[in-house]
């Protein structure tokens, strides 16, 4: 062991993603925009709203049509958005929507939505979703 501490878990940005995670997945759980969620969210500011996690938000707003084109095409043909768990349907979302409309290498985005899903979702979520987003055609 170094002595090095590990930043990713702590790291303002991974905080950033798991803030959108929340927001994300409460809009689609109460069937509300994910604006109106983001708005609330941030007036509460418990716990504060990154800067960072409203751009994710937002971007994924502005583009939820093509980024869930994008996943639901690199998925199997068994598979479809409805049927992923709500976490790692949010997880992917993310990734995507960094990957296509933030400029985040693709790499990172894969491993923060594994990060995230290791930590919130089932034991087979961490494959599932680094196969589902290691499908997805970024152009």
């Amino acid at each position: 062991m170094s002595g090095t501490p590990q930043r990713h878990p702590s790291s303002t940005r991974h905080k950033a993603r798991k803030r959108a995670l929340d927001i994300l997945f409460e809009a689609e759980l109460r069937g509300r925009s994910v604006l109106d969620t983001l708005a609330e969210r941030t007036d509460a500011a418990e716990p504060p709203v990154r800067d960072y996690t409203g751009e994710i938000v937002r971007a994924f707003s502005d583009h939820a049509a093509d980024v869930d084109a994008r996943i639901s095409a690199a998925l199997d043909k068994d598979w479809s958005l409805d049927r992923m768990p709500l976490v790692d349907r949010t997880a992917c979302r993310i990734a995507v929507t960094e990957m296509a409309y933030l400029a985040l290498p693709i790499g990172v985005a894969v491993t923060e939505a594994i990060a995230m899903v290791e930590e919130l979702s089932t034991d087979e979520s961490p494959t599932f979703v680094s196969g589902v987003l290691n499908n997805v055609i970024i152009d």
